[in-house]
C-alpha cells in the first residue's frame, strides 16, 4: 500500500472532504485541511449532493482559520502534534470513508474515457504532456475536484500531481518547450498575472512587483484551451526518507537574513527545501542548513548560486540528526518570503 502523499483527498464519515498536505503523518492520523464541505448551495456537486469550499486558497493563515470552526463543530480534527510541536487539523484513520488516490483516478478516466467535457479535456492534457515529455501516464494523477468526482465542467480546473523528479523534470521541461500564445498549452496571460499578484499583495510580504517577477518563473500553471490548469510535483514512496517521529522540530522564534542557494533540487515539492549556505542572521548568532517553504509560491523558484533574502521562524531539528533551519509558511509561524536578494525591499 502506497504511503499518503501530498494532494491525495479524504471523505470523512461526517461527509467533509479533505486534502492530504505533505508526508509527516502520525501512525494514525492524516494530516490534511478541510477543504470542501456539504452545502445544499454549494457551487461544486456530485449527485444530488453540493459542497461549498471552506477556504478560498491554501495559505497557513487560511488552514488556521478553520480550527475554530472544526474545534466548535468537530474538535476530533484539531490535533497538537508532538512531533512538530504545533497544532495541526488532521483526520483520524478511523473516521476515513473514502480514501481517493490521484493516480487510481486518472488511470480509470484513460481507461473508461471521459463522462464530461472537463474529463474529456483532462484525457487529452494528460496524452499532450506524456507524448511532449516522455513520462508515462502512470507518472501523472488527478487532484482537486475531478478526484472527488464534485468538479463543475463550467469552472473547475485541472490539477494534475505528477511523481517522482525524474518525471517532473522532464514534464517541466516540456511545458516550458511547448508552451506558447498559439500553442494548446498557453501561459497565463498578463492580466491574469497581475490579478494574481495583486490578490497576494496583501496578504504576503511581497510587492506587486516582486510577486510578478514570480508569477513569470511559474511553469506549472497555464491555459490549455481555456481551461487552467496546474502540476504539482509529488514524492515516490522512495523519496519519503522520513518517519514520522525520526525528527523533531520545535520553533524558536522569528528570523531573518540572507543566505547562498546550494542545492535546490527538492524546491520542487511542498515543503520546498532548499540547502543553503553563507547564512547570515539578523540579531541572531547560530548556523542554518536549509530553508523549508510550506508557501507553495516559493515553490522550485531558486537556482544554485542565488543569493536570497528570507523571513520565517527559526526552527531546532533534532532526533537522527541535528540541524536548524528556517521554516516560510508554517503553522504558527509569522508571514514571510524567500526573495532574491537584489529586489526591492518588501512590504511589511
Amino acid at each position: 500500500m502506497e504511503s499518503p502523499k501530498d494532494r491525495d483527498f479524504i471523505e470523512t464519515v461526517d461527509d467533509l472532504i479533505w486534502c492530504v498536505v505533505g508526508y509527516l503523518h502520525p501512525p494514525d492520523r492524516y494530516t490534511a485541511y478541510v477543504k470542501y464541505v456539504p452545502s445544499e448551495e454549494g457551487r461544486w456537486r456530485r449527485g444530488d449532493s453540493g459542497y461549498r469550499r471552506v477556504i478560498p486558497f491554501y495559505h497557513v493563515s487560511q488552514v488556521e482559520a478553520t480550527y475554530d470552526l472544526l474545534m466548535e463543530r468537530h474538535p476530533e480534527y484539531v490535533y497538537r502534534c508532538p512531533v512538530r510541536n504545533i497544532t495541526v487539523s488532521s483526520v483520524p484513520r478511523a473516521r476515513v470513508k473514502i480514501y481517493h488516490h490521484p493516480r487510481i483516478r486518472l488511470a480509470s478516466i484513460l481507461r473508461d474515457g471521459g463522462d464530461d467535457e472537463l474529463e474529456e479535456k483532462l484525457v487529452e492534457l494528460v496524452r499532450l504532456l506524456c507524448d511532449t515529455s516522455g513520462i508515462e501516464a502512470g507518472d501523472l494523477g488527478v487532484t482537486g475536484s475531478l478526484l472527488t468526482r464534485s468538479h463543475c465542467p463550467d469552472f473547475s480546473d485541472i490539477d494534475l500531481t505528477v511523481y517522482g523528479m525524474e518525471a517532473s523534470r522532464r514534464l517541466k521541461k516540456a511545458i516550458l518547450e511547448n508552451r506558447g500564445e498559439n500553442e494548446p498549452l498557453r501561459p497565463f496571460s498578463e492580466e491574469r498575472k497581475k490579478e494574481w499578484s495583486r490578490s497576494r499583495s496583501g496578504r504576503l510580504p511581497l510587492t506587486f512587483e516582486q510577486l510578478m517577477a514570480f508569477s513569470e518563473r511559474r511553469w506549472n500553471y497555464g491555459v490549455y484551451y481555456g481551461t487552467y490548469f496546474s502540476v504539482h510535483p509529488v514524492r515516490t514512496d522512495a523519496e519519503i526518507t522520513e518517519e514520522y517521529g525520526d525528527l523533531r522540530y520545535t520553533q524558536a522564534g522569528p528570523v531573518e537574513g540572507g543566505a547562498v542557494i546550494e542545492d535546490s533540487s527538492e524546491s520542487i515539492y511542498l515543503p520546498a527545501i532548499y540547502r543553503v549556505s553563507e547564512v547570515e542572521l539578523k540579531g541572531i548568532i547560530g548556523e542554518v542548513s536549509e530553508i523549508a517553504s510550506y508557501e507553495g509560491l516559493f515553490c522550485d523558484m531558486f537556482e544554485p548560486g542565488d543569493v536570497v533574502e528570507f523571513r520565517g521562524a527559526l526552527e531546532h531539528v533534532t532526533g537522527r540528526r541535528s540541524f536548524d533551519r528556517v521554516v516560510v509558511g508554517s503553522a504558527g509561524s509569522l508571514p514571510g518570503y524567500i526573495r532574491d536578494a537584489s529586489a526591492s525591499q518588501p512590504s511589511n
